[in-house]
């Protein structure tokens, strides 16, 4: 608020000193007007004569910028700066609008404050939106009518919508351009393109506006298909996925064939190595049960069969006696026995001579 009162101020104080003064400077060309878009720099000049002593720059009546002969620029915002240049015969200001907003679209002045010298121009503030159609391609086959449809959405102003097909404009009559009010001081507008094709073409949507160096265009290529194209496409068709088919089962059967034999090889590796193993392991059995009878006998030492001990071969020596019956009311011992015990082992004639007189 005090800059604001600062600005009406300091031209009424410097109008009246320069008016009881006698100071008479005019304003040699003022600003032209400008359209730009959004986000860029817009630039405005004004010529004076040399004897001017201060010049006034407003935005739709608010003063943004002051320049005084004897201290140059007075800058109150980053987004509004200047520029000086003086030749033989003037001085020329320039107001530089920087970042330019939709609000900033108005009356632009330039003020010596002298009465009746003033200039002024118009900035217009423009926003580039999108445009864009649905499809990127269509097939169209032949006597059928199509709609293709063009959007654009979030220009100021509403943008300006034309088609073209393979270089060349169509006819207005062909499409239907309808505007909408959008967010923001927005516009939206939706075209409708009516056509019959009889050939694959492309077709562009085009949306312009003043601040634009060249139209935003999107493209829509139109496939034109007849029935006799169209059965030709299919058998082409039909033959190529034949092969394709033909060709993916032949390497699936080369896959599958080399996987049955990877799996065979590896199970008949796998068969004779557990052979191997199984032979390992009977060897190393046999091996073990060698070394624990070889161990053994060494311990024990090799067993005669023929071997009699000595005690038992003494007892041989001995009259046998022959073992007591069981007990009875009478005690007896056969004749042979007696005969047997008292005669020696060694002379088996003898002793067979005996046991026949026994029986007699």
């Amino acid at each position: 608020m005090e800059r604001f009162q600062k600005f009406i101020l300091l031209p009424l104080i410097l109008t009246a000193l320069l008016t009881d003064l006698g100071f008479c400077s005019f304003i040699i060309k003022g600003p032209t007007n400008a359209t730009v878009l959004a986000g860029s720099e817009a630039h405005f000049n004004c010529t004076v004569s040399l004897d001017w002593l201060i010049i006034i720059w407003l935005s739709n009546g608010i003063p943004v910028l002051t320049v005084i002969r004897s201290q140059g620029p007075v800058e109150t915002s980053d987004r509004f700066t200047s520029q000086n240049y003086t030749n033989s015969n003037a001085f020329i200001s320039e107001l530089i609008i920087h970042k330019t907003q939709l609000s900033d679209s108005g009356k632009i002045e330039c003020s010596i404050q002298q009465p009746g010298e003033s200039g002024f121009a118009f900035l217009s503030v423009q926003v580039n939106g999108s445009l864009f159609i649905t499809n990127s391609t269509l097939t169209v086959k032949e006597n059928k009518t199509i709609d293709i449809v063009c959007e654009a959405l979030g220009w100021a102003p509403a943008p300006n919508i034309t088609w073209m097909t393979n270089d060349s404009f169509i006819d207005k009559s062909r499409y239907v351009t309808q505007h909408s009010q959008g967010s923001n001081d927005l516009h939206n507008a939706l075209s409708i393109l009516t056509l019959t094709p009889t050939d694959t073409e492309i077709l562009t949507c085009l949306a312009d506006i003043e601040a634009l160096p060249h139209p935003q265009n999107a493209s829509v290529t139109v496939m034109f298909v007849n029935p006799a194209t169209e059965n030709e496409y299919s058998e082409d068709s039909g033959s190529t996925r034949v092969i394709v088919l033909a060709v993916v089962l032949s390497v699936l059967g080369i896959i599958l064939l080399i996987i049955i034999i990877v799996v065979v090889v590896r199970c008949c590796c796998l068969k004779k190595e557990e052979s191997i193993y199984q032979t390992e392991i009977r060897k190393a059995a046999v091996e073990k049960k060698k070394d624990a009878d070889l161990e053994d006998r060494q311990q024990h030492g090799s067993e005669n069969q023929a071997y009699i001990p000595e005690e038992l071969w003494n007892v041989a020596k001995i009259p046998r006696v022959t073992s007591l019956a069981p007990m009875s009311s009478k005690f007896t011992v056969s004749y042979a026995d007696l005969y047997t015990s008292s005669v020696p082992k060694g002379n088996t004639d003898q002793r067979k001579l005996l046991m026949c007189s026994g029986n007699e």
